[in-house]
């Protein structure tokens, strides 16, 4: 296998579908797919058009060596055929910092962690003459490249992560609630909506406006990682003039004229001046300013749920009887705000919504497995998602 040849980017559970076609889409060949990760070819430029404008990963890591262990010897003796010396610069020290193991014979998590370590660092150290390799000290000029482990069915896959902070933070969210739904999820459900530039989104539950912000960005086709640096940057196949065509490609797609009606509310005002600063920062980082945006900038408004309602000027194209759109949402969970009794009345009440927004399409996520009841009406589909490390589910209506 060449030193780059295969890729695994890491999603919520649940988005993995999302994730496929986003690297199908980025001209690249998706090999399997499941339980949070997809792996797929690619080459350095691949690497640096992934990390930059895939929406739903959380993570990208490259595959440095590939093989079958049923014992700790094999193990040991694969890992050491990685050609580590080509890919970790020689400052560097090295972390597996995590281990996760199936239907495998190798199964303590520790062991292997302490084993891929050593068999990684031996041949780095005898490669390079050193006896020891740097430590990565808080403060120091040694930095660590991390590793992570995947055994699936004794096929062991060691993993160099290329992003360094994770993909989810794409640096806009200046101001944040008190418990943000991930940037990547929200990306993952608008895709799952079915929305598209042309039909207006609500989400009366705006928070920090991640969601509005997500399908701006989604609209606008801002790539999520053009204004960040990456793990990748530091490591030995690292070529800046890739990495900067790669970048000014991604930037030449970025089109403000385009008309967007997305909006937003909130009863808590705070958070709705939040939304509002987000948005321009997110804007702001693929070049566009107040002058550079069309006039139907995202709006966030602070009213409550239950006065919620769509201000969107009708254009050539929609309903007649009025412009039918989708309402993307993430209500109270009822975990780090408020508690899981108020989080159901909350969805009871949301009922309501269909006064202002009949027949719009309705996505919301939560961890509550009882939302229908509560809402009062089956979702015509429901799926398995994560956020963050909540198992949650996105109930999907065709009509309200």
């Amino acid at each position: 296998m060449s030193l780059i040849d295969t890729a695994v980017a890491l999603c919520a559970v649940g988005a993995e579908k999302i994730l496929s076609n986003e690297i199908r889409k980025l001209g690249l060949k998706v090999m399997e797919g499941g339980f949070g990760q997809v792996r797929f070819k690619t080459d350095l430029q691949g690497l640096y058009r992934s990390l930059m404008a895939l929406r739903t990963a959380d993570r990208l890591l490259l595959e440095a060596v590939r093989f079958e262990a049923l014992d700790f010897d094999a193990l040991f003796e694969g890992v050491r055929q990685g050609q580590w010396e080509d890919l970790v610069p020689p400052n560097h020290g090295l972390r597996v910092v995590k281990v996760r193991t199936n239907r495998s014979i190798l199964a303590a998590e520790t062991s292997i962690q302490a084993v891929v370590h050593k068999a990684a660092a031996e041949r780095l150290c005898a490669k390079r003459g050193i006896s020891r390799l740097p430590e990565g000290r808080s403060g120091s000029a040694a930095n660590e490249a991390e590793l992570r482990v995947f055994v699936e069915k004794n096929q062991v896959s060691v993993l160099l992560d290329l992003s360094g902070d994770p993909l989810f933070k794409r640096g806009y969210r200046l101001r944040g609630g008190t418990a943000p739904l991930r940037e990547t999820t929200a990306a993952a459900i608008v895709l799952y909506s079915g929305w598209r530039r042309k039909f207006p989104l609500y989400d009366p539950f705006c928070g920090s406006g991640t969601i509005a912000i997500e399908a701006a960005m989604y609209a606008w086709d801002i790539a999520p990682g053009l204004a960040r640096h990456f793990a990748l940057e530091k490591l030995l196949i690292a070529r800046k003039d890739v990495e900067q065509a790669v970048r000014e490609e991604l930037l030449s797609k970025v089109d403000f004229s385009r008309l967007v009606r997305l909006g937003g509310s909130d009863s808590d005002g705070a958070l709705v001046e939040a939304a509002r600063s987000n948005m321009k920062s997110a804007a702001a980082q693929a070049g566009g300013n107040a002058a550079g945006i069309h006039s139907h900038e995202p709006s966030f408004r602070e009213i409550s749920m239950e006065d919620a309602g769509p201000d969107f000027a009708p254009v050539e194209g929609d309903d007649p009887n009025g412009p039918r759109g989708f309402i993307i949402t993430n209500p109270p969970y009822g975990r780090r705000l408020g508690d899981v009794e108020s989080a159901e009345k909350t969805y009871a009440q949301m009922a309501r919504l269909g006064r202002h927004f009949a027949g719009w399409h309705l996505s919301v996520i939560t961890d509550h497995p009882g939302f229908e009841s509560f809402f009062g009406k089956k979702a015509d589909s429901c799926r398995e998602i994560t956020n963050g490390a909540v198992r949650s589910y996105l109930y999907q209506y065709d009509s309200i």
